[in-house]
């Protein structure tokens, strides 16, 4: 699936809680990305920033999965199939090393920060 295709209102990304606190384990879905790159770099910073705020210091690489597992959450990429990012593909290398503040900066890809920046600026 190519970005040409992209469903009416862009791409959207599901924010999964993996604790089981939220119905049907979803906490939101979040729209409005142009582009599937753009969706699926979102979903990995997110879920890259879930899996740091999971970790400890001293944490082994399976006490950091566990407690993803338990606390976590997770970001799929709605209608992307194959094409989307899958946390799956990453998941030991996010639990093996820490990641930077880039990595983990999936504010600075949410579409939403648009809205909320032209209210701040105009003060509606």
């Amino acid at each position: 699936m190519s970005d040409l295709f992209a469903p009416d209102g862009g791409w959207r990304v599901r924010i999964l809680d993996l604790s089981g606190g939220a119905q049907d384990n979803i906490i939101e879905e979040i729209g409005g990305f142009d582009t599937l790159m753009h969706a699926n770099a979102f979903a990995r910073r997110y879920v890259r920033d879930s899996v740091e705020r999971c970790r400890v210091p001293g944490m082994s690489s399976k006490d950091v999965l566990e407690a993803w597992f338990a606390f976590g959450e997770d970001a799929i990429v709605i209608d992307a199939a194959e094409a989307g990012w899958k946390s799956a593909t990453e998941l030991g290398d996010f639990v093996d090393k820490r990641a930077g503040r880039e990595e983990r900066d999936w504010r600075s890809l949410d579409p939403r920060r648009d809205d909320i920046g032209a209210d701040d600026e105009t003060g509606e």
